[in-house]
């Protein structure tokens, strides 16, 4: 019986090459993704920005990497092309500053509970005591929004970065520690403070030591040098001065370019990196760079729908589009910047513009939800 089975598998084989039978070959689905050039050539057209680098990406590779338009159209033109570094302004907030929080956390140098006074003393006056990390990190700590950055430079001179600090502590409380959601500049230049009082180093060298010197983001810094210049996408003209390479944000410039809430600068394929080590869970190319657990709390949410760096479910949150999962995070900048994770899909769009420039006139609300969208309807979730 069993020479019988033998025979006949052997026949079928036979069968198999005689015929030229070629095994089937199952279709590997690749999303279609043509559509974001029609949108993002429609926004140029409009003016929204001059120029754009879109990538979307998986945690095994980039999916789609192209540049639109220009980096610099006034007072010269100037093409843009995939590796244009840009003033990523807000997301200095999530990617530099809550990111060397977490590290501190992994260290067990820091807790989210601490109170803000016990590493800036001069902080914990005018209903400020009761202020801890995490409502720094969430938004929620009582500081206004901003401060009047031409009033503090006409009195002290730029830069000036002690005052801002002074300036900071000095402030009352608008609101109790964890009441409201208001999005705080002021909350982050703290934050990097304290990464400076723990660890006697500035936010750029220990965000470039512990976070893109590692995951070889090559082209992710503060204050990049005049010879790269020409690889960065011009901002706005102030004062008939083109701003290029010089961080936008008026209070990050009093911070002589290195803050806590703005003055990162990196291209689309530095920032793909980043992303996905926190798609894998803090690991790149065999290098841990945060716990799991750090990983967790920078993502989802923890208080009044922001997690401990990026956004999850504020009123923020409209960045992500119509079709990302519950699962997606977020963060922008006000020159245009963009980032959108989504763990149930494994996938992130990263958007790069220059729509402050020349004139901060740009828009990139339609831009970001129509390409957000097209990505997150054609992956499919993972199982």
């Amino acid at each position: 019986m069993k020479s019988i089975r033998v025979i006949t598998a052997l026949l079928v084989v036979l069968i198999y090459i005689s015929t030229g039978c070629q095994p089937v070959q199952r279709e590997i689905y690749k999303p279609d993704f043509s559509r974001i050039d029609n949108v993002v050539e429609e926004e140029i057209e409009k003016g929204s920005f001059p120029g754009v680098v879109v990538l979307v990406g998986k945690q095994d590779g980039i999916l789609y990497w192209k540049a639109f338009g220009n980096e610099v159209i006034e007072p010269y033109e100037e093409a843009i092309d995939r590796n244009t570094v840009f003033d990523l302004a807000s997301l200095t907030k999530p990617i530099a500053t809550a990111s060397s929080i977490m590290i501190l956390k992994d260290r067990k140098a820091i807790d989210f509970d601490d109170y803000v006074g016990k590493y800036l003393p001069d902080f914990a006056c005018n209903d400020k005591q009761q202020v801890q990390i995490k409502h720094l990190l969430t938004h929620t700590s009582g500081l206004p929004a901003y401060t009047n950055a031409a009033k503090l430079e006409e009195e002290f001179g730029s830069p000036c970065p002690e005052k801002v600090i002074e300036k900071i502590c000095g402030f009352e409380a608008v609101s109790k520690p964890g009441e409201k959601f208001r999005y705080s500049c002021l909350g982050y230049i703290t934050l990097a403070k304290i990464v400076e009082n723990i660890t006697g180093k500035n936010i750029d060298d220990f965000s470039r030591e512990n976070i893109f010197n590692p995951l070889g983001m090559k082209n992710t810094t503060y204050n990049p040098p005049a010879s790269r210049f020409e690889d960065i996408a011009a901002t706005q003209i102030v004062e008939e001065q083109l701003l290029r390479g010089t961080v936008h944000d008026p209070l990050a410039q009093l911070m002589a370019g290195t803050s806590g809430n703005a003055g990162l600068f990196s291209n689309a394929y530095d920032l793909s990196i980043y992303c996905r080590m926190l798609l894998n869970g803090g690991i790149w190319d065999g290098k841990r760079i945060l716990s799991s657990e750090a990983v967790t709390v920078l993502t989802t949410a923890q208080i009044h729908g922001r997690a401990f760096g990026f956004d999850a479910n504020s009123s923020y949150s409209w960045v992500k589009g119509s079709y990302a999962s519950e699962k997606a995070f977020c963060h922008t900048g006000y020159t245009g910047t963009s980032i959108v994770c989504d763990p149930a899909r494994e996938a992130f769009v990263i958007i790069l513009t220059n729509r402050v420039h020349p004139n901060d006139e740009g828009a990139v609300k339609p831009v970001r939800t129509k390409v957000a969208d097209i990505v997150f309807s054609s992956i499919q979730k993972s199982p």
